[in-house]
């Protein structure tokens, strides 16, 4: 733009310059040419990037004119003339080569009307070398120019491009957004966040790498002809700006060729938003309320996987559990057989193994059935002074210690006092019969910040380290008649309460159960 100015404003001026010039020092030029010539070489300045044939002949009317005035000024023209001709060649060989001919025609001219002496010729050499050098400078400041330029480029494209992907980063997805919404020009904004990034990339950052560049490369074939700008920004998370035309099914963001899931929101301009800022929080809201449901579901599909896989457990426990005791009363039927049935030798054993199935039964029941409603408010200590009372015979047939600790102050819970009766029946009976000679066996409770604390500790032979983890598993039992449901029906009991029982153990020393639940 600056040399157009130079053009039209120069090029005019010199010409009447020369022209006023060549008749005040009376040159016999004809003035009517001269404003001819001046005139055809100012409109092929004017309209040669309009016509690109006027730059092939501007050197004709250039010369005329030179030729007509007979004055050496006439260089100046030359070398706007020779500027004009080479600013848009990037070969300085094709530049050196125009140079060179204009001031060949310009040197020849000169020499027909000045004689041809010494000093004409030598001025003629200099004043190719002067060309050669205004060349040489021109392309030295082009090349400046273009460098310069280059690096505006690059700063831009680091500005508001992501290097990895080459799509738009944040700073530049705003920009595209501002700059649509100023155009008040209609469009979707597309927001994908993929579900499963982070179990991707566990490798290393090389592999997260190639997931990104693989979805960004899958979007551009997706969207090929209808992007209007794509970025990605906030790690794994992806905006697509389309025309308000394009329609989007949930079908087209299957992306599994490449093992990546994602979550999808569509957000409308100016449908839904009418500002660039509520147009990205309305975006965001909805992306995020998509990744919550979509987490939402996938916690209820493990849950739903977590709950077939207990229901598989318990089925296989609750059948092993059965087969034994009716293994048992098969092989003594059989044997009764050769005895014209009588099984009275066998009769208390067949019918120990019937109640235990019949136990074991009114076990699971009890485990698997959903818990009552019959749920109020009631006195934790009064329900550990009832129990306290139902198992102090127990005790002392057994010869062992038991005591009571309570607080002061009454503690209160909501609670099913039946079932925590039973919860606490079951952990003191299994305190009893943990201490295989005389031992203690102490129950407490007091109120810790917002919980009722109940502990029951004994000074048993305590539970191996190995075997610590798994006494609330179903079926797990270390007694030979044990169902090994007790302490998983405890637990399931607590936690229906909203608590939580944890057990501490030491062999040789003794065990401690905790129960922690809320206060009402």
């Amino acid at each position: 733009m600056p040399f157009i100015v130079l053009k039209l404003l120069f090029v005019p001026l010199i010409s009447v310059f020369i022209i006023v010039s060549s008749v005040y020092l009376d040159y016999q030029s004809s003035i009517p040419l001269m404003l001819l010539l001046a005139t055809l070489l100012y409109l092929s300045v004017v309209f040669d990037r309009k016509y690109e044939w006027l730059r092939n002949v501007q050197f004709l009317f250039l010369g005329a004119f030179h030729y007509v005035s007979q004055l050496n000024w006439c260089i100046l023209l030359y070398y706007i003339f020779i500027i004009n001709l080479i600013h848009k060649k990037e070969n300085f060989r094709d530049s050196m080569s125009l140079c060179f001919l204009m001031i060949l025609q310009y040197s020849v001219i000169r020499l027909t009307y000045l004689p041809l002496t010494k000093y004409h010729i030598l001025v003629s050499v200099f004043d190719t070398l002067a060309s050669f050098v205004i060349v040489i400078s021109f392309h030295f400041v082009n090349f400046l120019d273009s460098e310069k330029k280059k690096l505006y480029k690059q700063n831009d494209y680091l500005t508001y491009h992501d290097p990895l992907t080459g799509l738009l980063n944040y700073d530049g997805y705003l920009h595209k957004v501002q700059h649509l919404i100023k155009l008040n020009k209609p469009f979707q904004l597309v927001l994908l966040d993929i579900n499963n990034f982070k179990s991707l990339n566990a490798k290393d950052i090389s592999t997260a790498n190639e997931i990104l560049i693989s979805f960004s490369r899958a979007l551009r074939k997706l969207f090929l002809n209808d992007m209007l700008a794509a970025s990605r920004y906030a790690g794994d998370r992806f905006a697509i700006l389309l025309p308000e035309h394009v329609n989007i099914e949930s079908s087209m963001f299957n992306f599994e060729h490449i093992g990546v899931q994602v979550t999808y929101s569509i957000t409308c301009y100016p449908h839904e938003a009418l500002t660039y800022q509520e147009m990205l929080s309305t975006a965001e809201d909805r992306i995020f309320q998509m990744r919550r449901n979509s987490w939402m579901r996938s916690q209820e599909e493990i849950l739903r996987t977590e709950k077939m896989k207990m229901v598989g457990e318990l089925a296989a426990g609750m059948a092993h559990e059965i087969r034994n005791p009716l293994t048992s009363i098969k092989g003594f039927i059989q044997l009764s057989k050769n005895q014209s049935y009588n099984i009275q030798p066998w009769y208390e054993v067949i019918m120990g193994e019937i109640t235990r199935v019949g136990e074991l039964t009114a076990e699971f029941l009890h485990f698997s059935k959903p818990h009552a409603s019959n749920m109020k408010v009631e006195s934790l200590t009064d329900c550990m002074t009832r129990v306290y009372s139902l198992c102090e015979s127990e005790a002392a047939s057994h010869g062992h210690l038991f005591t009571l600790d309570l607080s002061d102050d009454p503690i209160h819970i909501v609670m099913d006092r039946d079932k925590i009766i039973q919860v606490l029946i079951n952990l003191i009976r299994n305190s009893f019969q943990a201490m295989e000679h005389t031992g203690t066996v102490r129950i407490s409770l007091e109120a810790v910040e917002a919980l009722a604390v109940v502990r029951v500790e004994d000074t048993g032979k305590g539970i191996a380290d190995e075997n610590l983890a798994k006494i609330f598993d179903p079926f797990y039992t270390t007694k030979e008649e044990g169902t090994g449901l007790g302490l998983s029906l405890c637990q399931k009991i607590v936690e229906d309460h909203g608590g939580r029982i944890t057990v501490q153990s030491e062999l040789g020393k003794g065990t401690t159960f905790t129960l922690r639940i809320p206060l009402a």
